[in-house]
């Protein structure tokens, strides 16, 4: 079993943004522009501050980052109890090993870089030497470092925060403790330096904010924040005294420093805001925080607000569903437990979207906000678009987790569209239980591939199909119901002809799509109820789920079951076809994805993931496989190996025991200290030897050569193709050489023929040879030299030279050409040989019928040629014959299998 998936590689994942790591801010001088560095768990990202462009993403780590700091050269980051250095976001410069305990505090002061571990031991360490100089440690239980800060001016001084409230200022230069402050009986959870000399902003978990002195050790102002504990300060330096805090519940509130006031409070984000930073002279502010986005603000609002500029977001909560949107497999749709339906670029990040999120009412969600949404619809479930008429209406229809609505959406709009289609016989039902969980919910659903339609499977047996346009209700299917139970599936054919619906009572069956009201006309049993379906359209094959953990393709067309998969050992959460509906890729809560080939029936990959996967769909160039997983915020591609390489697919026998874990793509392809060299070529996954076809499978079989067609097809027309290639000039004869230098025939200038000298270190003999003054060609030499039984040395020449060479090589055979009645002999002879082996036939073959087109008049003169002509015959009709018998055996064996 090879060591992870056969087809599938890890490529990236999509839609990290930031978790609860703080964001950095760094000014690059050389761009004349600030960079914005996110944390997304093992990397981190870098955006440009001017149009939010995504700009590196930094290789990825052993173990999840823990904090982050960055200075005018260098981003550090911390991963257990190893710092990292980096340079320009994604070249590793500094590696940092000392701690013994994970650290989560960085600082970088001057040329020094000072890191804290949970246990309190600080470490002062030389980045260019990667060394430390200075060891501090502390005792958790009385000073516990939360924080860490060098005030402005201060030289080699830094100012710690603890857990226990208590400050300290100390001298790293001469390791001595300069002052102690006692706090205020709540722990440090915010140090930000003010645009005061010796002021420092101090924000406590209590709500409280100070602006101490650390000159005088007096507060000069406090502020209270309503929203508990603060997770982070800044200072505004574009002249107005405005600090920024942040709350573990998404606000922000602005204090005006001089008039001692709450300004303005700015809903920011639905989790802690855990990065806050405005910009040093600029009205802007960036902020990140743990729900998956990161902002920028604008202060232009008249009462002094921040405004929201730009923005990069994912989904807030693990997405549940994805598909693939159009042709050329560019966007992914995904809907969350957020309840947002959004899209994912897999080219550029540039271009991810966000519909926004499900509401009963959108103007009113507006108007409220997000933190306060009465409105709010269940997360999505399950969805489905078409491409065909999406810039005429909505093309996207939803349905929500325990709901009956179903929703519709734009996706060239970008936006949740007006209507919600319920059927007649419960909108009562709906009216009266808005806010609660109706007992007849929408299950499944299916939007026609001429995108007008959308049929609607419903927990109490009824399909219904409504005018996705107008929202009209327009069929429903079964009298009065269309299954004994929850409908799972439901499904149309390509040409809106026929409804497949199944369902929990272990059927599946087939509905006139416009005769509604009427009994189903086909009916395909199945072992188990019914789980859920996927259609591919182009080729009428269904998917159908069961609930005993095996899938079984039903063909459409002539509805009955062709194929049957089973091995998963857990609930089938999803299942997709490749491109060319050879491949079924299904996915199961056991956490592994299986590969089956359809035409044949078979297993050829499996593998484990990490955690179990929710849902995927297969990319409609068959570029990539995208899935989604188990608490996992990002979609993860994973690249189709057999596009770009061999691989070879032997069939598994059944899902193995010891199935291989694959780990989750992650935001860079890279690993961070990676051990295989790139000199060396990647090993490869699969233990098989690469096969290698041999000359010949049987002795009695016959074996075509590999040679161009172009190179023997048309040696009988090749009086033809000269004269149609004949050159407008005469070609310039090339220099000629003296007369005793023997040289060799070339269709550039002349070359010496040396095979004839005498190398007088080997002793050769000064005798003149008279068979070397013969003018025989290359070929002909090689063929004069070849043995009674052994042709396959001229034979070889002869295959690698084009048909203008042939033809001179085949005319130059006869005395009058050069050669000898002798060496047209052994040519027939060479040609036999090869009908008896079986080798090469069709270049024996041509050969030969230049030859006796050529020499017909010489061979017919020549009694010795004459007599040889019966044993050619006899040999080609006993190649020809056995060739003939075999084709017509195979055509007579197709043609009865047709007609069965």
């Amino acid at each position: 079993m090879p060591s992870g998936s056969r087809v599938f590689l890890q490529n990236r994942a999509l839609g990290y943004v930031s978790n609860h790591i703080p964001l950095v801010v760094r000014y690059i001088q050389r761009r004349k522009e600030n960079l914005i560095v996110t944390c997304t768990g093992k990397s981190f990202h870098t955006y440009a501050c001017s149009h939010f462009t995504l700009l590196s993403v930094c290789s990825k780590h052993t173990s999840e980052i823990t904090c982050m700091a960055a200075d005018t050269y260098l981003i550090y980051t911390a991963a257990d109890n190893v710092i990292y250095a980096w340079r320009r976001g994604t070249e590793l410069s500094h590696t940092y090993k000392g701690h013994e305990h994970p650290v989560h505090i960085l600082l970088p002061f001057g040329p020094h870089l000072i890191s804290v571990d949970d246990l309190s031991n600080l470490k002062v360490w030389d980045v260019k030497a990667e060394s430390s100089y200075l060891e501090l440690s502390f005792d958790n239980e009385v000073f516990s470092i939360s924080t860490a800060l060098h005030p402005s001016t201060y030289i080699n001084k830094i100012l710690l925060g603890s857990q226990q409230g208590a400050l300290q200022l100390w001298n790293i230069r001469t390791s001595k403790l300069v002052y102690s402050f006692l706090g205020w009986n709540s722990a440090v959870t915010a140090l930000e330096q003010a645009p005061a000399i010796d002021v420092v902003g101090i924000g406590l978990a209590n709500g409280q904010i100070k602006l101490h002195n650390l000159k005088y050790n007096e507060t000069i102002v406090e502020f209270s924040q309503d929203w508990g504990l603060v997770t982070s300060l800044s200072f505004r330096t574009d002249g107005h005294p405005i600090m920024a805090s942040g709350s573990l519940c998404g606000q922000i509130v602005f204090w005006n420093l001089e008039e001692r006031k709450v300004v303005t409070q700015l809903h920011a984000h639905s989790g802690a805001v855990s990065g806050l930073q405005c910009l040093p002279n600029e009205p802007l502010m960036v902020t990140s925080s743990a729900d998956n986005s990161v902002k920028l603000w604008i202060f232009d609002m008249p009462d002094g607000g921040a405004r929201l500029l730009r923005i990069r977001e994912g989904h807030r909560a693990p997405p549940s569903c994805i598909r693939f949107h159009g042709s050329n497999g560019d966007n992914i749709l995904s809907a969350g437990g957020d309840s947002s339906l959004r899209i994912f670029s897999t080219k550029t990040e540039t271009f991810n979207k966000s519909l926004g999120r499900a509401s009963y009412n959108r103007k009113l969600s507006k108007s409220k906000g997000a933190s306060k949404d009465p409105c709010k619809m269940p997360p999505i479930v399950e969805f489905t678009s078409e491409s065909t008429r999406e810039k005429e209406w909505d093309n996207i229809a939803a349905i929500h987790l325990g709901l009956s609505v179903v929703t519709t959406w734009s996706y060239d709009k970008v936006k949740m569209g007006d209507l919600k289609l319920v059927p007649e016989r419960l909108k009562k039902k709906h009216n009266e239980s808005r806010n609660k969980l109706s007992k007849v919910t929408a299950t499944c659903l299916c939007l026609t591939h001429c995108g007008n339609f959308v049929v609607v499977g419903y927990s109490s047996g009824h399909v219904d199909r409504f005018n996705i346009q107008s929202g009209i209700h327009r069929a429903t299917y079964g009298t009065p119901v269309a299954h004994k139970g929850p409908v799972r599936g439901v499904s149309t054919d390509g040409l809106n002809q026929i409804v497949i619906t199944g369902g929990s009572d272990t059927c599946v069956k087939f509905w006139h799509f416009k005769d509604e009201g009427k009994p189903a006309f086909g009916k395909v049993p199945v072992d188990e109820a019914v789980a859920f379906f996927h259609a591919h359209h182009e080729s009428a094959m269904l998917a159908v789920a069961l609930e005993d953990f095996s899938i079984v393709v039903v063909d459409i067309d002539t509805r009955n079951i062709v194929r049957k998969f089973v091995g998963h050992k857990a609930q089938l959460t999803d299942a997709t076809f490749s491109p060319d509906s050879r491949w079924l890729v299904t996915s199961a809560m056991d956490c592994t994805i299986c590969l089956w080939d359809v035409p044949s029936s078979q297993l050829i990959d499996c593998f484990q993931v990490d955690a179990a996967c929710t849902s995927l769909s297969f990319s409609p160039t068959g570029e990539y496989l995208a899935t989604t997983h188990v608490n996992q915020l990002g979609l993860y591609l994973w690249s189709n190996r057999t596009l770009y390489s061999h691989i070879s697919l032997r069939p598994l026998s059944s899902v193995p025991e010891s199935i291989p874990k694959v780990e989750l793509p992650a935001s860079s392809s890279d690993e961070l200290q990676s051990s295989h060299n790139d000199d060396e070529p990647l090993p490869l996954d699969d233990d098989e030897p690469e096969f290698t076809s041999p000359d010949q499978l049987a002795e009695d079989l016959i074996t075509l050569s590999l040679v161009s067609n172009a190179r023997w097809q048309n040696l009988l027309n090749i009086d033809l193709v000269k004269k149609r290639n004949k050159p407008k000039e005469a070609p310039k004869a090339p220099k000629a050489a003296p007369f005793f230098l023997p040289t060799l025939p070339t269709l550039q200038d002349f070359e010496f023929d040396i095979s004839g000298a005498l190398n007088k270190d080997e002793g050769g003999s000064k005798i003149l040879d008279l068979s070397a003054m013969q003018s025989l060609t290359a070929f002909g030499k090689a063929l004069n030299k070849c043995s009674q039984d052994n042709y396959s040395p001229a034979f070889s020449l002869l295959k690698e030279m084009g048909p203008a060479a042939i033809d001179v090589e085949i005319n130059s055979l006869p005395p009058e050409g050069g050669g000898s009645i002798d060496l047209m002999l052994k040519f027939m002879k060479m040609i036999n040989t090869g009908f008896e082996s079986n080798k090469d036939f069709e270049l024996a073959q041509a050969y030969l019928a230049l030859f006796l087109k050529v020499h017909g008049d010489t061979i017919s003169q020549n009694e010795e040629l004459k007599s040889y002509i019966d044993v050619l015959i006899e040999g080609q009709q006993a190649g020809w014959s056995n060739l003939e018998n075999r084709l017509q055996y195979n055509l007579c064996v197709v043609h009865a299998l047709k007609n069965i």
